[in-house]
């Protein structure tokens, strides 16, 4: 399983028990050459990924085959004859297309300026015009399968495809409105496959296992926390936090985003058919816990955030609303600002590092609100992931604030788990979806207590909304 992150590349093995072993890790940040600017060495990761996938190779022996999961959204493109890049690659949460972004909407298209679309025109816009026949665009596990086959996949799957902003609202192909608008060839397009697949070898490995599963990081999360029947949610909370709920095969009745703020997703394709779902989103999660420890000084290490927050029973009114990007769902106020309301002389350090987690927990709930309002599903229990989900002070305050079970994932980061549910689907180490959803063991359950109180919560976001009333104009 190779998964190429935002923030990091790790490769590890996943055994037919579903447990992970030999898992190999390093960071590798993105650049910011410019506020709003994002950007990654493409080829920097490509070979981490496969210096740590031999290691893990090297340590437990040959595999069945290979999964592949990543940071969905951020764009590469390369010369085919040279597999080189011609740029660097620009990251999802590049913002320098959102003048682009707001012309398209005065020409009836929605795209936001995360999606690969508009990023795709720039970086076509730095290259001869007489040199487009020649190169190739994919989002990251796109430029993954290039490099692990020498060359001979030019491919992405269903789910990573659907948020490029260049498909057509059904997910049945690439759209020919956005491609003419943004003038971008198709010729510099990938195939699309299925999710679960054998597609080709991974030449660039020892003992050339098979590429048989890819998806972008939030289905692949969604996969291996077992949600793969309609009712199931889980969320992600690691820099940012992903809400995702298996809605079925019908797509989301809504076009491009939901009354409550939700965007339908491809969740996977089998066999050519979709599975849908719908992805509320919450731009800041455990952004806000690093504040805690590197602004502000109030703990050394992010883990020390529960220890400190345990040591009084209840933020004593203290109200944090962590928008320092604003707000996604439901709300989608680019200009809300992180507020922090209700400080006493009482108040010290617990109170404000509980009102923090608490505070992303009121998120979290609001996301669980917007999901069940958006795809009129009954959510009757949370499945979570990511750094936060170790922290038994969030994860109570989050069963409080949702009044729902909270499952918390036997790993970390179930992406890893996604990705090789998906490539051990291709060559029956599992036999189908019910396999993989009877193979879902959380690590530990955590039972809701007494109820937070959602509607002092929501007239704290009243008070950190439209701070900025330029920003909060602007909607994607």
């Amino acid at each position: 399983m190779i998964d190429i992150g935002t923030s990091g590349v790790r490769a590890a093995i996943v055994r037919p028990d579903a447990t992970v072993a030999c898992v190999e890790h390093r960071v590798t940040l993105p650049a910011t050459p410019f506020p709003g600017l994002v950007e990654f060495d493409p080829r920097q990761l490509s070979d981490t990924a496969l210096e740590l996938a031999g290691r893990v190779l090297a340590e437990a022996g040959p595999v069945e085959a290979v999964g592949i999961t990543n940071q969905r959204t951020s764009t590469v493109l390369w010369d085919r004859a040279t597999g080189e890049p011609v740029g660097p690659g620009i990251g999802w949460q590049d913002l320098r297309t959102i003048g682009e972004c707001l012309t398209l909407q005065g020409q009836g298209i929605r795209v936001s300026p995360n999606a690969s679309a508009t990023k795709l025109a720039y970086l076509l816009a730095q290259v001869p015009k007489e040199r487009w026949d020649g190169l190739a665009f994919g989002t990251v596990d796109c430029w993954m399968a290039w490099v692990l086959s020498g060359g001979r996949l030019h491919i992405t799957d269903a789910s990573n495809a659907a948020v490029t902003g260049l498909r057509t609202l059904d997910g049945s192909g690439w759209s020919d409105r956005v491609l003419d608008a943004l003038g971008i060839p198709s010729t510099v397009l990938p195939t699309v496959v299925d999710s679960t697949g054998v597609v080709g070898e991974a030449s660039a490995l020892p003992g050339a296992p098979p590429i048989a599963g890819i998806a972008g990081d939030q289905q692949a999360s969604l996969i291996g926390q077992g949600c793969v029947r309609p009712g199931l949610a889980k969320i992600t909370f690691g820099t940012g936090g992903m809400l995702d709920a298996c809605v079925g095969d019908a797509r989301p009745g809504f076009e491009t985003r939901g009354a409550q703020g939700c965007y339908p997703i491809v969740a996977w394709s089998v066999g050519g058919a979709l599975t849908w779902g719908v992805e509320a989103i919450m731009l800041a999660a455990g952004t806000n816990v690093e504040w805690l420890r590197d602004d502000l000084g109030l703990i050394t290490t992010a883990a020390e955030s529960d220890a400190v927050a345990s040591q009084c029973a209840e933020a004593g009114d203290v109200w944090f609303v962590p928008a320092p990007l604003g707000l996604g769902a439901p709300y989608w106020d680019f200009g809300a600002r992180g507020t922090l309301l209700g400080l006493t002389r009482g108040s010290g350090r617990p109170q404000v590092v509980r009102a923090v987690l608490e505070g992303v927990a009121h998120r979290g709930a609001d996301l669980l609100e917007a999901a069940e309002a958006d795809s009129g599903l009954h959510l009757a229990t949370v499945r979570v992931d990511g750094g936060m989900s170790d922290n038994a002070t969030f994860t109570q305050a989050l069963a409080d604030a949702t009044q729902r079970p909270v499952e918390i994932a036997p790993v970390t980061e179930a992406t890893m788990l996604g990705a090789a549910f998906l490539a051990g689907l291709a060559v029956g180490t599992w036999s189908g979806l019910a396999d993989v959803a009877a193979a879902w063991r959380p690590s530990r359950v955590v039972e809701p207590g007494a109820a937070l109180d959602r509607d002092r919560w929501r007239s704290a976001v009243a008070r950190a909304r439209e701070w900025f009333p330029d920003l909060s104009a602007l909607d994607f």
